[in-house]
């Protein structure tokens, strides 16, 4: 795919967004859910070979195709990496699904309410790295705590430097800056959140256009104004702690937004499985969050 076809396929949305990015803080997590206890390796890269093959047996499950997952957000190491022989980028493009690359390196500690990103030395190396590989496009992650507008302003701020450098170098942001769903003010975050990405977008000159990753609203049609608004290429939610049965029914609520999820799509995979077991259960899960994400329930229409 070329970057139109991709594009294109983005802006249609017609499908969800695999987040396989988990990185070194939150990979034995993802292991110990896939089955694999944390003693089972001794060595970080043997932590990473683990997370690393877990994620090519899901890419190249046949349940994984461009028809239901438009596209897949990689860790570094995996965009690295290999399917089967096949550069990982490679390998999701031949099954029609638009690859995309992490680049945030982790939360700085809390302050106003909120975790910033932590620097990102090489950043313009590492861009250039993943656009000759095919990348379509980058994530970074910060988190909203509370609702305090000028934590809130600040992670913007930031989200909007970094996504001009990626712009910069032919690359499409995906802004994330989660809120937490726990949060006793989260509705209150969401409606501040929004506010000040419609103000950030308002600014940006040129034609470019970033994508929003955004935690599922509590309240429906929180984010309208930003789905429609003419730089945003493509608005998607995040799980956020969420089990699959709630994220599908939050989502499904919510007109314009398409899946981003990781744990949600991956709660019911384990090493132990069958490759039968194994591709049925994903299939069943990408089955119920394409469906969350184009089939919206009646008073969301």
């Amino acid at each position: 795919m070329n970057t139109a076809e991709m594009t294109a396929k983005i802006a249609a949305g017609h499908g969800f967004i695999a987040a396989l990015d988990q990185s070194g803080g939150s990979t034995p997590k993802a292991l110990k859910g896939y089955g694999i206890e944390e003693g089972a390796w001794s060595t970080d890269a043997e932590m990473f070979d683990l997370i690393h093959q877990m994620r090519v047996r899901i890419i190249t499950s046949p349940a994984f195709t461009g028809e239901k997952v438009i596209a897949a957000i990689l860790f570094e190491r995996t965009m690295d990496g290999d399917a089967n022989g096949t550069p990982v980028p490679q390998a999701l493009h031949d099954r029609g699904v638009v690859p995309f690359l992490k680049i945030d390196k982790g939360l700085e500690d809390e302050g106003n309410g909120v975790q910033l990103m932590k620097p990102m030395p090489g950043l313009g190396d590492l861009l250039d790295r993943a656009a000759k590989l095919g990348i379509f496009g980058t994530k970074e992650r910060s988190v909203i705590n509370a609702a305090n507008r000028a934590g809130i302003a600040a992670i913007v701020a930031q989200q909007f430097e970094v996504a001009q450098t990626v712009l910069a170098h032919g690359l499409v942001p995906i802004i994330e800056p989660e809120v937490n769903i726990k949060s006793t003010d989260r509705a209150d975050s969401d409606a501040i959140l929004t506010d000040e990405l419609k103000k950030a977008l308002d600014a940006m000159t040129g034609d470019a256009k970033v994508m929003l990753k955004l935690s599922l609203p509590a309240n429906r049609g929180q984010y309208d104004a930003l789905i429609a608004h003419p730089r945003v290429l493509k608005v998607v939610a995040l799980s956020g702690g969420f089990h699959r049965p709630e994220a599908c029914a939050e989502l499904a609520r919510n007109k314009g937004m398409i899946a981003s999820f990781s744990r949600a799509l991956l709660e019911d995979l384990r090493y132990q499985m069958t490759d039968a077991e194994f591709d049925a259960a994903l299939g069943e899960a990408i089955d119920e969050i394409f469906a969350a994400s184009t089939q919206k329930t009646p008073d969301a229409a």
